[in-house]
């Protein structure tokens, strides 16, 4: 069965109908999947051959657009259509021009000492840089190489207007996931170990205060995007959980395969995309939620 409603208004969200559609096949550990309007195509890394594609949806071809890519794993697009990484073999956040011939290492140390391995990023509408930095990239076989973190925490970081790196949280298990809320006054982050997505209030020094527990998830949450009524979609375990705002849990969408991560995209952000083994693609009957306009 795909979908698995725990209450009724998960079916305002997805048509019980709907089919999952495999776009790109063959891949091993893919992760950081991401629509890039600008280009009107999906990007997402396979951490598991070190590159990153690019799917054109009115061919239906996939190409590498960054190989090496140094274990890429999460992406995001800017306002001005840049993809910034984070890259697991170098512990590094670079960022792609949209032509693809320019490559920046804008953060890689914070007091001296080298990151963990960065996981997963976004770009406010200020141009703020946030991303998490658990240890995955230092313990993984098959997304990482192996070796003795420096940092002795796992943080959650911002790099500021300026390019300044700040440490915004560091209470954590292992950060993964996070997302902004409408407004960009509250951000949600997942801890994975713990099961559990936390929200946070964004300070104008970019830091994060607060910090309750918004989902217990039942599962090991990974990637978490919301849509434009502000519900929650979490990958957790393999599968897509949905919780209202508030945390009350909607539903499931059991995806064949492993999926580590997911995004809305196409010309209306109704369209969910899902990162397995194979790149599925999904009509909903909601849309992801706008922060850049």
């Amino acid at each position: 069965m795909l979908y698995n409603a725990a209450e009724p208004e998960f079916y305002d969200l997805i048509d019980a109908d709907a089919v999952l559609e495999p776009i790109s096949v063959g891949h091993k550990v893919t992760e950081g999947i991401m629509w890039w309007p600008q280009n009107d195509c999906l990007i997402f890394s396979d951490m598991g051959v070190g590159k990153v594609y690019k799917w054109n949806p009115a061919t239906y071809e996939t190409t590498v657009i960054k190989f090496p890519s140094n274990i890429s794993n999460g992406n995001f697009i800017d306002r001005e259509g840049r993809i910034v990484t984070c890259e697991h073999a170098t512990s590094s956040i670079t960022r792609m021009e949209p032509d693809g011939r320019y490559m920046k290492t804008l953060a890689s140390h914070y007091d001296g000492k080298e990151l963990n391995s960065p996981n997963d990023i976004i770009v406010d509408s200020r141009g703020r840089i946030w991303f998490t930095d658990p240890v995955y990239g230092r313990t993984s076989k098959v997304a990482g190489i192996a070796r003795e973190p420096e940092m002795g925490f796992q943080g959650v970081y911002c790099i500021d207007e300026s390019g300044k790196l700040i440490l915004a949280r560091s209470d954590f298990e292992q950060p993964n996931g996070l997302c902004m809320e409408i407004g960009e006054e509250t951000m949600l982050v997942n801890d994975t170990p713990r099961q559990e997505i936390r929200r946070f209030k964004v300070e104008e020094d970019c830091t994060l205060s607060g910090g309750e527990v918004v989902c217990k998830v039942g599962g090991r949450p990974d990637g978490t995007k919301i849509d434009a009524q502000g519900n929650i979609f979490t990958t957790a375990t393999g599968d897509v959980f949905v919780f209202d705002k508030n945390g009350r849990k909607l539903g499931e969408i059991h995806v064949p395969g492993t999926c580590r991560n997911f995004c809305f995209g196409g010309p209306d952000r109704s369209e969910l995309y899902f990162a397995c083994e194979t790149i599925y693609r999904l009509k909903t009957k909601t849309q992801g939620a706008e922060f850049f306009k």
